[in-house]
């Protein structure tokens, strides 16, 4: 299919286009400011988000969410060139052009997951009431009138010449008036993040109604939304404390590879608007609860087993740790099956309800010779636990 000027397809090529190339910019000029963790973030975050905004506005032209996802990725990459060459310009000491309009770019970074809040509201096809068509309103306004604002603040302080550098070697941004930008800026962000939360109350709403494919998708929606919002949380408390005296520590490398968890919402969207392997959300929560809780129960067995041994019982230390080590490993597989049948009893009950009756015919046809009782519970069984709209069994004479 050709690209005709102005087409769905067009603009979507042209800014998937953008992103690639603000991406590749984005390498170097992090790499030479030393801001590697800046690049990795907006990497995790971006390039999921771009791929998923092509897909869909390649396939759902109409559906303003693949739009969003694209045009966020192109705001977080072309963030993280301004951010590293600003960097270069005001910390580094290179007699750069534009330097202050490349650090007026670097705020678009964080603004840029904004549309993440609005992707929720518009799930799955963009379609509002009135009443949230409002509402969006209302929000796109505060927005602006944030991104006005800042523009302004940072105009404002840029003629005073207040650039600086934080401690981690970060560019710092620019020292803000204290007085109308602070008193702005905080009743803005409290009206977004009301009328954030005011999105997230709405799909909850709607998942009373839901069955079939819709209901489907709001799992999805919800597990995507649960994972990126407590990513955020943790990366936001613990990515300050991430760097030490000589270098990125620990803490700060875990820090880092949380920001893949932010990718999670995207993605998960992207899944439930293409409806690819849109039942399998059953199988990854139960997978991932059964897992998470069988990582918590044998990490505390052998915490405990650790203490045990070196404080009461007085081994030696490696002594202790490889006794725990290979208890710990003995009781994996007997405690993951019972974790996960208890877990696909209450969140995969219809897996859990498969496998008890194929179990329970498995053990019926060790007594059978019948070939039409067995054919008749097999086609029983089968529409059991399938449910299909038609069951047919052909037996070879």
């Amino acid at each position: 299919m050709s690209l005709r000027l102005g087409s769905p397809r067009f603009w979507s090529t042209a800014l998937g286009a953008l992103a690639v190339l603000s991406f590749a910019a984005a390498i170097p000029l992090s790499v030479l400011s030393d801001q590697a963790a800046n690049l990795v973030i907006a990497g995790v975050i971006g390039l999921p988000s771009a791929g998923i905004g092509v897909l869909i506005t390649r396939r759902q032209p109409g559906n303003p969410l693949g739009w969003l996802f694209l045009v966020s990725a192109v705001c977080q990459f072309i963030g993280t060139d301004g951010g590293g060459y600003a960097l270069l310009a005001y910390h580094f000491g290179h007699h750069l052009p534009l330097a202050s309009v490349a650090l007026a770019l670097d705020q678009i970074w964080g603004p840029s997951l904004v549309v993440f809040a609005v992707s929720i509201l518009l799930f799955p096809d963009g379609r509002l009431s009135r009443f949230w068509r409002w509402v969006l309103r209302v929000y796109a306004v505060a927005f602006a009138t944030l991104l006005v604002a800042t523009a302004v603040a940072i105009a404002g302080a840029l003629a005073a010449h207040p650039v600086r550098v934080d401690e981690n070697g970060g560019l710092a941004a620019v020292d803000y008036p204290v007085g109308w930008f602070n008193a702005v800026q905080f009743m803005i962000l409290v009206l977004i993040l009301g009328l954030s939360l005011s999105f997230i109350v709405r799909q909850a709403l709607s998942w009373r109604r839901a069955t079939g494919e819709r209901r489907q998708q709001l799992k999805w929606l919800a597990s995507g939304a649960f994972v990126s919002v407590v990513s955020l949380i943790v990366a936001g408390n613990f990515g300050s404390s991430g760097n030490g005296p000589t270098g990125p520590t620990l803490l700060g490398v875990l820090t880092s590879l949380v920001w893949f968890g932010v990718a999670a919402l995207p993605v998960s969207i992207g899944v439930a608007i293409l409806k690819y392997r849109l039942y399998e959300i059953d199988r990854i929560i139960s997978r991932t609860l059964a897992y998470a809780i069988v990582t918590g129960l044998l990490v505390g067995l052998y915490a405990g087993l650790v203490l045990l041994a070196t404080g009461v019982l007085r081994f030696s230390s490696p002594v202790a740790v490889a006794a725990s080590t290979l208890v710990a490993a003995a009781l994996f597989n007997p405690v993951r099956r019972r974790v996960q049948h208890a877990v696909d009893r209450r969140f995969n009950r219809a897996r859990y309800d498969a496998e008890r009756t194929v179990t329970a015919f498995a053990a019926r046809l060790q007594d059978t010779v019948d070939p039409d009782a067995v054919r008749t519970d097999l086609a029983a069984m089968v529409h059991t636990a399938l449910e299909p709209t038609h069951v047919s069994v052909w037996l070879r004479q």
